[in-house]
């Protein structure tokens, strides 16, 4: 193995397609020796890969990292697919955000497709990725890239890639396109033209503002739905708000005052466009930490609500001024009111579907179902990730459904309360949250209280997530090691309770532990597990597709006693089922 990756080193340091400089780095690391052979072996034992939604790595030279070379490998792998679907003249849609690099991978991306004839429209700005989503379906393009790493650490970048319809490239598509990168191991088989060049020769074109227009456009006509309330009282609702050094700050700004929310104030020091994220650990607005300083500016502002998105903006975190305390809630929290508003404004405002949907992740809420279903309308659960919510929706549109879309959503902050956007999206969530934040207010009551009256209605429900990284190659292992002492769990109870049934998304199987039957699982393979209690408890875990870590997520639904007793017992269950998983991750 240590051959195979100094030998890997050696080549990418002699092959002249690379730059002086870029080869260069590899031949120091190749010259401290042993000192360095961990930092090799990270670089060098693998290709960067492609995943089911592109790359994601941190930057440097070498086969394993995010570099000019490999956004190169992964726009012609693009090309080539779509060349191979359509035959018409074709176009892409790129954009990116506030990382390290971003608009210099995204000046790359368009070089290739523009050396392989095809019309690259890149956004003159920093743009988040709804946006981007919806410029594909705005040009008509068949494919699209954003140039982001979400909320990773600074070293990180990434490579998002998008099909015809504006979602992320899925099955079979997403593997043709992986296969298209593996295969292409000669760089000279990677066409690439000089971004000014494209720029003359009207293959590569700057967006300009039509496009932003006509997404902010999207979101008056189709998610806000009290024009009048807005307009009339959008001024008494204050509102704080950070990007947290990412691309949400220009449209959420621009949209919150165009359409009325005008007291609408800045985390001034985070709103520079700054790769390296200075203010914050993590660039998470599902991190409390992260959202502090937004925090204390709306204690001194004595504002309602706090607003932070991610730098690619289309994650949305929310924090609560309730009777003067900060009260953060989670996604799936942020999820139920804004089903719960948009079904019960609308079936007043008779204007909704005969036959609404919901789309959903098999992680999220199974409270969204309980809620939907008593305004008549139907939630379909799809694996975890907004490409698979988005397939199910052109899948339903191919077949000519009945079916109308109303909300999509998952746990980790992402909703979708519009679908001309095929990705979850931070800015349009902010419009609506705010539409609900003012309805509220004007009633006297926060949106906790609001909460509380959800609660009361369909029954409480309290759901957690522990997140475990596992860096690097060794890291990688634990996972798997993970994945396997779980998917091979000896006992028939799991915290005293007995497991009722298991589910391997794997394998495509779900198993009845009390009568042995078995039943097919209908959704893609994918490496997750689940397993249902006694009580009706449920955990599942899957190990992330885009970062180095392992996910679970823990449902628990309370029916009896007053709201405070079913909190506290919700609570204590979830506990227990922490500490076990935690005790079994330890060991593996």
């Amino acid at each position: 193995m240590e051959n195979h990756i100094l030998a890997r080193a050696k080549e990418w340091a002699q092959n002249t397609y690379f730059d002086q400089a870029d080869r260069q780095e590899i031949q120091d690391l190749l010259d401290k020796g042993e000192s360095m052979s961990q930092e090799l072996t990270e670089r060098f034992y693998r290709d960067l890969e492609f995943g089911t939604g592109g790359l994601r790595s941190p930057m440097g030279m070498g086969q394993n990292r995010m570099n000019k070379y490999n956004v190169r490998r992964a726009s012609q792998a693009m090309a080539n697919t779509v060349k191979k679907y359509f035959n018409e003249e074709n176009c892409v849609a790129i954009s990116y955000d506030s990382r390290h690099n971003s608009k210099f991978f995204a000046k790359e991306c368009a070089g290739v497709f523009a050396a392989n004839g095809m019309k690259a429209y890149i956004f003159d700005e920093l743009t988040p990725t709804p946006m981007l989503s919806f410029a594909v379906r705005y040009y008509k393009a068949k494919a699209g890239v954003m140039i982001t790493a979400s909320h990773n650490p600074p070293i990180y970048n990434g490579f998002k890639a998008f099909w015809a319809d504006g979602a992320q490239v899925t099955p079979p598509t997403d593997k043709e396109v992986i296969d298209n990168y593996n295969t292409l191991t000669d760089w000279s088989h990677v066409k690439h033209m000089d971004f000014e060049e494209g720029v003359k020769k009207g293959l590569i074109s700057w967006t300009g503002d039509a496009v932003n227009e006509a997404f902010f456009k999207v979101i008056e006509d189709k998610v806000v739905l009290k024009t009048s309330m807005i307009k009339d009282e959008g001024s008494k609702l204050s509102v704080v708000y950070t990007s947290l050094h990412g691309s949400g700050l220009q449209p959420c700004t621009r949209i919150m005052n165009r359409i009325g929310f005008k007291n609408f104030n800045i985390v001034e020091e985070q709103a520079s466009f700054d790769g390296s994220f200075p203010t914050v650990k993590s660039p998470n607005p599902e991190d409390p930490k992260a959202m502090a300083m937004a925090i204390e500016k709306m204690k001194k502002l004595n504002a309602d609500v706090v607003y932070g998105t991610d730098p690619d903006g289309d994650r949305l975190g929310v924090v609560v001024n309730h009777k003067n305390e900060a009260v953060i809630i989670n996604g799936n929290q942020i999820g139920l009111l804004m089903i719960y508003y948009v079904f019960k404004t609308r079936t007043e405002l008779k204007n909704l579907p005969k036959k609404p949907l919901v789309i959903k992740s098999i992680v999220t809420s199974p409270l969204q179902d309980v809620i939907v279903e008593s305004f008549g309308g139907t939630v379909m659960s799809t694996l975890t990730g907004f490409k698979w919510m988005c397939d199910l929706i052109r899948k339903l549109e191919m077949a000519n459904s009945d079916y109308e879309f109303v909300f999509a959503s998952e746990e980790s902050f992402g909703y979708m309360p519009q679908n001309e956007s095929r990705d979850k999206d931070g800015v349009s969530a902010m419009v609506l949250m705010s539409e609900i934040a003012l309805h509220y207010k004007l009633q006297g009551k926060t949106l906790i209280d609001a909460l509380a009256e959800i609660y009361e209605q369909f029954g409480f429900a309290l759901e957690s997530l522990i997140s475990l990284d596992y860096e690097g190659q060794a890291g990688a292992d634990k996972i798997n090691r993970i994945m396997e002492a779980f998917r091979n769990y000896p006992e028939k109870q799991f915290t005293g309770e007995a497991i009722i049934m298991t589910e391997d998304y794997k394998s495509g199987e779900s198993v009845n532990l009390q009568t042995g039957a078995k039943t097919k699982i209908d959704l893609p393979s994918s490496n997750v597990l689940s397993f249902t209690l006694a009580s009706g408890s449920k955990f599942f875990l899957r190990p992330s597709g885009t970062e180095p870590k392992i996910k679970f997520y823990t449902m628990v639904r309370e029916t009896t006693g007053s709201l405070k007793e079913k909190e506290i017992n919700a609570d204590k269950k979830i506990n227990l089922i922490e500490a076990r998983i935690k005790e079994i991750c330890e060991k593996a």
